[in-house]
């Protein structure tokens, strides 16, 4: 079974497909195999980063200075 790769893990994957891309010098299909490849990546980045959003609370105060959490969109978790 293959093991998920972790963010840090697909964004450094992502760079050196980037890197390779820039140097210019992959024929074509290699390139189109490496270009498919990081567009997955961005997909799996961009849903990791997503799920992330989704669990980040951020604590705030109330108008009476209490504090109250809220989920990162701002809307309040309990409602």
């Amino acid at each position: 079974m293959k093991k998920k790769k972790n963010f840090e893990e697909s964004l450094n994957e992502l760079e050196n497909i980037v890197r390779i891309l820039e140097k210019g010098d992959t024929g074509l299909d290699d390139a189109l195999n490496y270009f498919e490849k990081g567009v997955a990546l961005v997909k799996d980045c961009q849903n990791m980063l997503d799920n992330a959003q989704k669990r980040v609370l951020v604590i705030t105060e109330d108008d009476e200075g209490n504090a109250k959490e809220e989920d990162f969109t701002g809307e309040n978790p309990s409602d």
